[in-house]
Protein backbone atom coordinates (compact mmCIF):
# COMPACT_ATOMS: atom_id res chain seq x y z
CA UNK A 1 0.00 0.00 0.00
CA UNK A 2 1.50 3.26 -0.80
CA UNK A 3 0.66 6.30 1.05
CA UNK A 4 1.24 9.68 -0.24
CA UNK A 5 -0.47 12.38 2.36
CA UNK A 6 1.12 16.17 1.64
CA UNK A 7 4.72 16.17 2.31
CA UNK A 8 6.07 19.02 4.51
CA UNK A 9 8.92 20.76 3.98
CA UNK A 10 12.32 21.41 6.01
CA UNK A 11 13.75 24.88 5.64
CA UNK A 12 11.76 25.66 2.86
CA UNK A 13 13.07 22.52 1.28
CA UNK A 14 9.60 19.87 0.02
CA UNK A 15 10.08 16.66 1.86
CA UNK A 16 8.91 14.16 -0.63
CA UNK A 17 9.87 11.23 -3.16
CA UNK A 18 12.33 13.60 -5.10
CA UNK A 19 14.04 14.84 -1.76
CA UNK A 20 15.32 10.90 -1.20
CA UNK A 21 16.00 9.67 -4.70
CA UNK A 22 18.22 13.08 -4.94
CA UNK A 23 19.89 12.36 -1.52
CA UNK A 24 20.44 8.51 -2.46
CA UNK A 25 21.34 9.15 -5.67
CA UNK A 26 23.83 11.17 -4.04
CA UNK A 27 25.12 8.84 -1.27
CA UNK A 28 28.74 7.67 -2.42
CA UNK A 29 28.00 4.73 -0.40
CA UNK A 30 25.15 3.50 -1.92
CA UNK A 31 26.23 1.05 -4.35
CA UNK A 32 26.70 -1.11 -0.84
CA UNK A 33 23.33 -2.44 -1.03
CA UNK A 34 23.25 -3.79 -3.68
CA UNK A 35 25.40 -6.49 -1.91
CA UNK A 36 23.18 -7.36 0.24
CA UNK A 37 20.04 -9.56 0.20
CA UNK A 38 17.13 -6.70 0.80
CA UNK A 39 14.08 -8.82 2.33
CA UNK A 40 10.71 -8.27 0.28
CA UNK A 41 7.24 -7.71 1.53
CA UNK A 42 4.27 -8.42 -1.20
CA UNK A 43 6.69 -8.05 -3.80
CA UNK A 44 8.50 -5.26 -3.26
CA UNK A 45 11.54 -4.03 -1.20
CA UNK A 46 11.18 -3.91 2.84
CA UNK A 47 12.13 -1.12 4.56
CA UNK A 48 14.18 -2.89 7.39
CA UNK A 49 15.47 -1.38 10.13
CA UNK A 50 16.64 -4.28 11.87
CA UNK A 51 20.27 -4.09 11.32
CA UNK A 52 20.59 -4.07 15.33
CA UNK A 53 18.74 -6.67 15.95
CA UNK A 54 19.82 -9.41 13.34
CA UNK A 55 21.69 -7.50 9.77
CA UNK A 56 21.18 -8.58 6.24
CA UNK A 57 22.71 -11.07 4.40
CA UNK A 58 25.40 -10.13 2.23
CA UNK A 59 25.60 -11.67 -0.99
CA UNK A 60 29.23 -13.12 -0.85
CA UNK A 61 28.49 -15.18 2.12
CA UNK A 62 27.30 -17.85 0.44
CA UNK A 63 30.11 -18.33 -1.98
CA UNK A 64 32.80 -18.72 1.04
CA UNK A 65 30.14 -21.84 3.09
CA UNK A 66 29.92 -23.43 -0.29
CA UNK A 67 33.82 -22.95 -0.19
CA UNK A 68 33.73 -24.37 3.06
CA UNK A 69 31.33 -27.25 2.08
CA UNK A 70 33.13 -28.04 -1.08
CA UNK A 71 36.26 -29.04 0.49
CA UNK A 72 34.81 -30.62 3.31
CA UNK A 73 33.20 -33.12 0.28
CA UNK A 74 36.95 -32.97 -1.72
CA UNK A 75 39.42 -32.83 0.84
CA UNK A 76 37.53 -34.21 4.23
CA UNK A 77 40.70 -34.00 7.15
CA UNK A 78 42.78 -32.83 4.66
CA UNK A 79 40.59 -29.01 4.06
CA UNK A 80 42.53 -28.27 7.29
CA UNK A 81 45.89 -27.96 5.22
CA UNK A 82 45.01 -27.23 1.78
CA UNK A 83 44.40 -24.30 0.25
CA UNK A 84 42.51 -22.19 -0.19
CA UNK A 85 41.95 -21.03 3.09
CA UNK A 86 42.61 -23.92 5.33
CA UNK A 87 40.89 -24.86 8.24
CA UNK A 88 43.75 -24.72 10.47
CA UNK A 89 44.58 -21.13 10.94
CA UNK A 90 40.91 -20.38 9.31
CA UNK A 91 39.95 -17.64 12.17
CA UNK A 92 43.41 -15.84 11.88
CA UNK A 93 41.37 -14.89 8.23
CA UNK A 94 38.96 -12.28 9.94
CA UNK A 95 41.77 -11.15 12.67
CA UNK A 96 43.23 -8.30 10.79
CA UNK A 97 39.30 -7.06 9.69
CA UNK A 98 37.98 -7.24 12.83
CA UNK A 99 41.22 -5.58 14.75
CA UNK A 100 40.48 -2.56 12.42
CA UNK A 101 36.62 -2.51 13.12
CA UNK A 102 37.09 -1.91 16.90
CA UNK A 103 40.37 -0.27 16.55
CA UNK A 104 42.71 -2.70 18.33
CA UNK A 105 45.58 -4.65 17.34
CA UNK A 106 45.57 -7.67 15.42
CA UNK A 107 46.94 -10.19 18.42
CA UNK A 108 44.28 -8.48 20.45
CA UNK A 109 40.90 -9.74 18.95
CA UNK A 110 39.44 -13.59 18.43
CA UNK A 111 36.58 -14.71 17.18
CA UNK A 112 35.06 -17.18 19.39
CA UNK A 113 31.97 -19.11 20.80
CA UNK A 114 28.91 -16.63 21.69
CA UNK A 115 29.01 -13.36 23.32
CA UNK A 116 27.83 -14.37 26.93
CA UNK A 117 29.99 -17.52 26.66
CA UNK A 118 32.85 -15.02 25.54
CA UNK A 119 31.75 -12.93 29.16
CA UNK A 120 31.48 -15.83 31.18
CA UNK A 121 35.49 -16.62 29.65
CA UNK A 122 36.62 -12.87 30.58
CA UNK A 123 35.47 -12.85 33.86
CA UNK A 124 37.06 -16.14 34.99
CA UNK A 125 40.08 -14.02 34.29
CA UNK A 126 39.38 -10.67 35.32
CA UNK A 127 36.54 -10.52 37.85
CA UNK A 128 38.77 -11.80 40.79
CA UNK A 129 36.84 -10.68 43.90
CA UNK A 130 38.46 -10.37 47.46
CA UNK A 131 36.99 -9.45 51.09
CA UNK A 132 37.55 -5.71 50.00
CA UNK A 133 36.48 -5.74 46.24
CA UNK A 134 33.51 -7.79 45.39
CA UNK A 135 31.11 -5.79 43.77
CA UNK A 136 30.18 -5.30 40.43
CA UNK A 137 28.69 -2.10 38.27
CA UNK A 138 26.66 -1.81 35.09
CA UNK A 139 23.92 -0.57 34.00
CA UNK A 140 20.20 -0.96 35.36
CA UNK A 141 17.85 -2.19 32.78
CA UNK A 142 21.20 -4.10 30.87
CA UNK A 143 20.32 -6.95 28.25
CA UNK A 144 19.13 -9.63 30.47
CA UNK A 145 22.00 -11.88 29.31
CA UNK A 146 24.45 -10.15 30.96
CA UNK A 147 22.61 -9.27 34.13
CA UNK A 148 22.05 -13.07 34.10
CA UNK A 149 25.62 -13.19 33.75
CA UNK A 150 26.57 -10.89 36.51
CA UNK A 151 24.61 -12.04 38.86
CA UNK A 152 25.41 -15.94 38.35
CA UNK A 153 28.98 -15.36 38.28
CA UNK A 154 28.77 -13.77 41.90
CA UNK A 155 26.76 -16.74 43.35
CA UNK A 156 29.74 -18.11 42.23
CA UNK A 157 31.83 -16.97 44.00
CA UNK A 158 29.31 -17.11 47.06
CA UNK A 159 28.33 -13.89 46.80
CA UNK A 160 24.93 -12.01 46.94
CA UNK A 161 23.84 -10.33 43.80
CA UNK A 162 21.45 -8.10 46.26
CA UNK A 163 24.83 -6.80 47.86
CA UNK A 164 27.26 -7.41 45.07
CA UNK A 165 25.63 -6.50 42.08
CA UNK A 166 25.22 -2.58 41.36
CA UNK A 167 22.62 -1.39 39.26
CA UNK A 168 22.96 2.09 38.31
CA UNK A 169 19.65 3.97 37.58
CA UNK A 170 19.48 6.29 34.92
CA UNK A 171 19.62 10.02 36.36
CA UNK A 172 17.66 11.39 32.62
CA UNK A 173 13.79 11.57 32.37
CA UNK A 174 14.66 9.90 29.34
CA UNK A 175 16.15 6.98 30.68
CA UNK A 176 19.35 7.80 29.42
CA UNK A 177 22.71 8.28 32.02
CA UNK A 178 24.68 11.39 31.99
CA UNK A 179 28.50 11.08 32.34
CA UNK A 180 28.38 13.13 35.57
CA UNK A 181 26.03 10.00 36.58
CA UNK A 182 28.68 7.43 36.16
CA UNK A 183 31.64 8.91 37.53
CA UNK A 184 29.38 9.76 41.10
CA UNK A 185 28.50 5.92 41.21
CA UNK A 186 32.16 4.98 40.11
CA UNK A 187 33.53 7.58 43.02
CA UNK A 188 30.91 6.09 45.21
CA UNK A 189 31.28 2.57 44.96
CA UNK A 190 34.90 2.55 44.09
CA UNK A 191 36.73 0.78 46.84
CA UNK A 192 34.14 -2.01 46.37
CA UNK A 193 34.32 -2.45 42.77
CA UNK A 194 35.79 -5.30 41.26
CA UNK A 195 34.87 -5.08 38.02
CA UNK A 196 32.83 -2.42 35.95
CA UNK A 197 30.54 -3.65 33.08
CA UNK A 198 28.92 -1.16 30.32
CA UNK A 199 27.32 -1.27 27.21
CA UNK A 200 29.32 0.60 24.15
CA UNK A 201 25.48 1.21 23.53
CA UNK A 202 22.40 0.40 25.61
CA UNK A 203 20.29 -2.11 23.64
CA UNK A 204 16.85 -0.26 24.93
CA UNK A 205 17.45 3.67 24.82
CA UNK A 206 20.38 3.60 21.79
CA UNK A 207 22.56 5.83 23.97
CA UNK A 208 26.15 5.09 23.12
CA UNK A 209 28.95 6.41 25.84
CA UNK A 210 32.45 7.44 26.16
CA UNK A 211 34.61 4.22 26.44
CA UNK A 212 37.49 5.81 27.14
CA UNK A 213 36.56 7.75 30.12
CA UNK A 214 34.36 5.03 31.90
CA UNK A 215 37.84 3.37 31.53
CA UNK A 216 39.97 5.97 32.73
CA UNK A 217 37.51 6.57 35.73
CA UNK A 218 37.12 2.75 36.36
CA UNK A 219 41.12 2.34 36.53
CA UNK A 220 41.35 5.14 38.62
CA UNK A 221 39.11 3.45 41.11
CA UNK A 222 40.62 0.47 40.97
CA UNK A 223 38.67 -1.93 38.95
CA UNK A 224 38.62 -4.08 35.85
CA UNK A 225 36.94 -2.76 33.18
CA UNK A 226 35.09 -4.39 30.34
CA UNK A 227 32.60 -3.63 27.68
CA UNK A 228 29.56 -5.22 26.36
CA UNK A 229 29.66 -3.76 22.44
CA UNK A 230 27.09 -6.12 20.91
CA UNK A 231 25.29 -2.52 19.86
CA UNK A 232 28.25 -1.03 19.21
CA UNK A 233 30.58 -2.92 16.75
CA UNK A 234 29.77 -2.25 12.96
CA UNK A 235 27.58 0.76 14.16
CA UNK A 236 30.32 3.15 15.87
CA UNK A 237 34.10 3.59 15.50
CA UNK A 238 35.66 1.92 17.99
CA UNK A 239 39.19 2.93 20.08
CA UNK A 240 39.27 -0.48 21.79
CA UNK A 241 43.01 -0.85 22.00
CA UNK A 242 43.45 2.89 23.04
CA UNK A 243 40.78 3.42 25.63
CA UNK A 244 43.09 0.49 28.04
CA UNK A 245 39.67 -1.44 28.18
CA UNK A 246 40.85 -4.97 29.93
CA UNK A 247 38.38 -6.80 27.98
CA UNK A 248 35.18 -6.62 25.64
CA UNK A 249 32.89 -9.03 23.94
CA UNK A 250 30.37 -8.47 21.37
CA UNK A 251 28.62 -10.36 18.84
CA UNK A 252 28.52 -10.59 14.70
CA UNK A 253 24.81 -10.77 14.38
CA UNK A 254 23.68 -7.54 14.42
CA UNK A 255 25.19 -4.65 12.15
CA UNK A 256 28.25 -7.13 11.54
CA UNK A 257 25.88 -8.97 9.33
CA UNK A 258 27.28 -12.44 10.13
CA UNK A 259 23.89 -14.25 10.57
CA UNK A 260 21.52 -15.58 12.88
CA UNK A 261 23.98 -16.90 16.12
CA UNK A 262 26.93 -16.01 14.78
CA UNK A 263 30.19 -16.55 15.88
CA UNK A 264 31.14 -13.60 18.66
CA UNK A 265 33.88 -11.75 19.10
CA UNK A 266 36.31 -10.85 21.93
CA UNK A 267 38.88 -8.65 22.77
CA UNK A 268 41.48 -8.95 25.28
CA UNK A 269 44.32 -6.05 26.08
CA UNK A 270 47.88 -6.58 25.33
CA UNK A 271 49.03 -6.01 28.75
CA UNK A 272 47.15 -8.92 29.62
CA UNK A 273 48.32 -10.80 26.75
CA UNK A 274 50.90 -13.18 28.64
CA UNK A 275 48.82 -12.81 31.65
CA UNK A 276 48.88 -15.42 34.54
CA UNK A 277 45.50 -15.06 35.33
CA UNK A 278 43.09 -18.20 35.68
CA UNK A 279 41.26 -18.83 33.08
CA UNK A 280 39.17 -21.74 31.81
CA UNK A 281 41.59 -23.62 29.23
CA UNK A 282 40.64 -25.33 26.01
CA UNK A 283 43.24 -26.93 23.45
CA UNK A 284 43.29 -24.44 21.11
CA UNK A 285 44.20 -21.68 23.10
CA UNK A 286 47.57 -23.73 23.75
CA UNK A 287 50.36 -22.20 22.49
CA UNK A 288 50.22 -22.63 18.69
CA UNK A 289 54.10 -23.84 18.63
CA UNK A 290 53.97 -26.83 21.25
CA UNK A 291 50.00 -27.60 20.56
CA UNK A 292 50.39 -30.68 18.33
CA UNK A 293 52.82 -32.19 20.83
CA UNK A 294 49.83 -32.83 23.17
CA UNK A 295 51.55 -32.61 26.46
CA UNK A 296 49.34 -32.27 29.92
CA UNK A 297 50.43 -28.77 31.00
CA UNK A 298 48.61 -25.71 29.27
CA UNK A 299 50.71 -22.60 27.98
CA UNK A 300 48.47 -20.58 26.83
CA UNK A 301 48.97 -18.59 22.86
CA UNK A 302 50.02 -14.86 23.84
CA UNK A 303 47.09 -12.49 23.36
CA UNK A 304 43.50 -13.02 23.05
CA UNK A 305 44.22 -16.33 20.81
CA UNK A 306 45.01 -17.87 24.17
CA UNK A 307 41.51 -18.01 25.49
CA UNK A 308 40.01 -19.78 22.93
CA UNK A 309 38.53 -23.49 24.16
CA UNK A 310 37.81 -25.20 20.86
CA UNK A 311 39.02 -25.43 17.17
CA UNK A 312 36.97 -22.48 15.67
CA UNK A 313 33.43 -23.04 13.80
CA UNK A 314 34.34 -22.56 10.35
CA UNK A 315 31.14 -22.90 8.87
CA UNK A 316 30.08 -20.39 11.32
CA UNK A 317 32.86 -17.94 10.23
CA UNK A 318 32.53 -17.85 6.81
CA UNK A 319 29.52 -15.72 6.95
CA UNK A 320 32.12 -13.01 8.82
CA UNK A 321 34.31 -13.40 5.61
CA UNK A 322 31.67 -11.76 3.81
CA UNK A 323 31.16 -9.28 5.52
CA UNK A 324 34.59 -8.08 6.99
CA UNK A 325 34.64 -8.04 2.91
CA UNK A 326 32.18 -5.01 2.54
CA UNK A 327 33.56 -3.43 5.35
CA UNK A 328 36.85 -3.02 4.46
CA UNK A 329 35.22 -1.39 1.15
CA UNK A 330 34.58 1.87 2.95
CA UNK A 331 36.05 2.08 6.49
CA UNK A 332 34.41 2.59 9.51
CA UNK A 333 35.08 6.45 9.28
CA UNK A 334 33.07 6.76 6.07
CA UNK A 335 30.30 4.73 7.32
CA UNK A 336 30.23 6.78 10.73
CA UNK A 337 29.71 9.87 8.49
CA UNK A 338 26.41 8.71 6.40
CA UNK A 339 25.06 6.99 9.45
CA UNK A 340 24.92 10.53 11.07
CA UNK A 341 23.45 12.06 7.56
CA UNK A 342 20.62 9.00 7.71
CA UNK A 343 19.96 8.88 11.44
CA UNK A 344 19.96 12.69 11.60
CA UNK A 345 17.28 12.71 8.52
CA UNK A 346 15.09 10.48 10.54
CA UNK A 347 15.46 12.53 13.85
CA UNK A 348 14.10 15.68 11.55
CA UNK A 349 11.55 14.26 10.07
CA UNK A 350 10.32 12.61 13.24
CA UNK A 351 10.19 16.02 15.16
CA UNK A 352 8.92 18.10 12.45
CA UNK A 353 6.09 15.48 11.05
CA UNK A 354 5.38 13.15 14.33
CA UNK A 355 5.98 15.00 17.52
CA UNK A 356 2.17 14.48 19.02
CA UNK A 357 2.61 10.83 17.92
CA UNK A 358 6.38 9.68 18.46
CA UNK A 359 8.66 11.04 21.79
CA UNK A 360 12.15 9.71 20.55
CA UNK A 361 14.15 8.51 23.93
CA UNK A 362 17.77 8.22 22.52
CA UNK A 363 20.12 11.62 22.68
CA UNK A 364 20.19 14.10 19.89
CA UNK A 365 23.56 14.37 20.05
CA UNK A 366 25.26 12.27 17.51
CA UNK A 367 28.07 11.52 20.00
CA UNK A 368 26.05 9.90 22.38
CA UNK A 369 24.40 7.32 19.60
CA UNK A 370 24.79 5.43 16.89
CA UNK A 371 22.17 4.44 14.49
CA UNK A 372 19.65 3.36 16.15
CA UNK A 373 16.52 5.68 17.38
CA UNK A 374 14.14 4.52 20.43
CA UNK A 375 10.87 5.35 19.85
CA UNK A 376 7.96 5.82 22.21
CA UNK A 377 4.57 6.38 20.71
CA UNK A 378 2.67 8.87 22.78
CA UNK A 379 -0.64 8.64 20.78
CA UNK A 380 -2.87 7.61 17.97
CA UNK A 381 -5.91 5.91 16.80
CA UNK A 382 -7.68 6.49 20.58
CA UNK A 383 -4.71 4.75 22.35
CA UNK A 384 -1.85 5.33 24.57
CA UNK A 385 1.33 4.03 25.75
CA UNK A 386 2.53 0.25 25.11
CA UNK A 387 -1.21 -0.16 23.22
CA UNK A 388 -0.57 2.76 20.74
CA UNK A 389 3.05 1.32 20.32
CA UNK A 390 2.01 -2.10 19.44
CA UNK A 391 -1.03 -0.92 16.87
CA UNK A 392 1.82 1.32 15.30
CA UNK A 393 4.56 -1.30 14.83
CA UNK A 394 2.17 -4.26 13.36
CA UNK A 395 0.73 -1.66 11.39
CA UNK A 396 4.31 -0.96 9.96
CA UNK A 397 5.13 -4.10 9.74
CA UNK A 398 1.82 -5.42 7.52
CA UNK A 399 3.10 -2.67 5.07
CA UNK A 400 6.94 -4.15 4.82
CA UNK A 401 8.07 -1.40 7.19
CA UNK A 402 10.08 -3.21 9.63
CA UNK A 403 11.01 -2.52 12.94
CA UNK A 404 11.91 -3.95 16.34
CA UNK A 405 9.99 -4.13 19.56
CA UNK A 406 11.20 -4.23 22.75
CA UNK A 407 8.94 -4.43 26.02
CA UNK A 408 7.44 -2.67 27.23
CA UNK A 409 7.02 0.48 24.64
CA UNK A 410 9.59 0.80 22.60
CA UNK A 411 9.96 0.70 18.85
CA UNK A 412 13.74 0.64 17.75
CA UNK A 413 14.27 1.95 14.08
CA UNK A 414 17.83 1.50 13.25
CA UNK A 415 18.91 3.26 9.54
CA UNK A 416 22.33 1.01 9.49
CA UNK A 417 24.29 3.02 6.54
CA UNK A 418 25.45 -0.38 4.95
CA UNK A 419 21.89 -1.12 3.01
CA UNK A 420 19.13 1.68 4.27
CA UNK A 421 18.28 4.74 2.28
CA UNK A 422 16.47 8.04 2.75
CA UNK A 423 13.77 6.54 0.75
CA UNK A 424 13.17 4.02 3.57
CA UNK A 425 13.47 6.43 5.96
CA UNK A 426 10.67 8.62 4.51
CA UNK A 427 9.04 5.56 4.08
CA UNK A 428 8.82 4.82 7.68
CA UNK A 429 7.86 8.83 8.17
CA UNK A 430 4.73 8.26 5.91
CA UNK A 431 3.75 4.89 7.20
CA UNK A 432 3.62 6.59 11.09
CA UNK A 433 1.87 9.47 9.12
CA UNK A 434 -0.71 6.73 7.56
CA UNK A 435 -1.42 5.28 10.76
CA UNK A 436 -2.26 8.15 12.93
CA UNK A 437 -4.70 9.56 10.15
Amino acid sequence: MKVTPNDATINGAPIDDAWAAERDANDALGDLRAQFHIPRHDGDEMAYFCGNSLGLQPKGARAYVDEVMDKWARDAVEGHFREPAPWMPYHELVRDGLAEIVGAQPAEVVAMNSLTANLHLMMVSFFRPDAQRNAILMEAGAFPSDRHAMASQLEFHGLSPDRCLIELEPDRDDGTFSMSAIERAIAEHGPRLALILWPGVQYRTGQAFDLNEIARLGHAAGAIVGFDLAHAVGNLPLGLHDSGADFAVWCHYKYMNSGPGAVAGCFVHERHARSDRPRFAGWWGHDQTSRFKMGPEFVPTPGADGWQLSNPPILGLAPLRASLDVFAQVGMSALRAKSERLTGALETLIRERLAETLRIVTPSDPAQRGCQLSLRVLQGRGLSGRDAGRSLFEFLAARGVLGDWREPDTIRISPAPLYNTYADVLRFVRGVEAWRA
